[in-house]
């Protein structure tokens, strides 16, 4: 039933959606040179630096393995979640003026973020499959199975903006303390390193993180060009499932005590 009403409201203000998800993008690139090619830059120019350092500086290198694809995957998939999850937790709070004057389903303004992110993060799978064939890393037809893993990443991402925007509205600290947050979780995924580096008795706590399971997805088809194992697609649908429920569950429950923390 709420399912059947959420899809309801859905289609009933897909157009508001749309001019949201529009206006992002319009206040992002205003007055900005290069527009919506940052969205390209970006990655390639952090994957740069941070193989630079890693590489030189470091001396860290994978065995059987093209660094660069593999630190790019990682940098693709977790500046989304972090930027998407950012901008999500305080559309609520930002858009108190037009909810208070009209009724809109609430969760469209952290929808909207992820959905205006999820269009950048499509345009940054651009120069990764460039560095891919570029390094001759080299395509194969497991990469059809792609699209499974950002489905599962877009709603996980979701459910944490919905549980996030909530807790945003009762406590305004939480944009301070999500900071923190997303830093130590950016050095406990195995982004720009090997999980096989880490002590082998914490190696099953580092897999516990959802965003691990994701890029490890990801990575098992782009580099090493093989089918992700009956586990990782359940991790990967359980965590993305569990925590959207879970978001909607939260969200639905207390977005009628918004208005009262204006």
């Amino acid at each position: 039933m709420v399912i059947k009403n959420l899809w309801t409201n859905f289609k009933k203000y897909q157009f508001l959606l749309k001019q949201l998800v529009s206006r992002d993008f319009k206040v992002k690139y205003k007055r900005s040179v290069l527009g919506v090619l940052w969205s390209l830059l970006n990655p390639v120019l952090q994957m740069v630096v941070m193989a630079i350092v890693f590489s030189n500086v470091f001396k860290f290198s994978m065995e059987g393995v093209n660094y660069l694809v593999y630190l790019l995957t990682g940098l693709v998939m977790f500046n989304y979640f972090s930027e998407a999850s950012n901008l999500a937790m305080s559309s609520v709070v930002g858009n108190f003026s037009l909810i208070n004057k009209v009724y809109i389903p609430k969760y469209i303004f952290p929808l909207s973020k992820c959905l205006f992110v999820g269009i950048n993060f499509i345009l940054t799978l651009i120069p990764l499959y460039v560095v891919i064939i570029a390094t001759g890393t080299g395509l194969c037809w497991q990469h059809i199975l792609l699209p499974f893993v950002f489905v599962c990443l877009f709603m996980f991402t979701v459910g944490m903006g919905l549980i996030l925007s909530t807790i945003s509205v009762f406590l305004r600290d939480m944009f301070y303390i999500y900071g923190i947050i997303i830093m130590v979780w950016t050095y406990l995924t195995p982004i720009m390193y090997d999980i096989n580096m880490i002590a082998s008795g914490f190696i099953k706590i580092f897999k516990i993180n959802p965003l691990y399971q994701f890029i490890n997805f990801a990575r098992t088809i782009i580099l090493y060009h093989d089918v992700p194992t009956l586990f990782q697609f359940c991790a990967c649908g359980l965590w993305a499932v569990v925590v959207l429920v879970l978001g909607l569950f939260i969200f639905k429950k207390n977005q009628d005590k918004f208005i009262y923390y204006v």
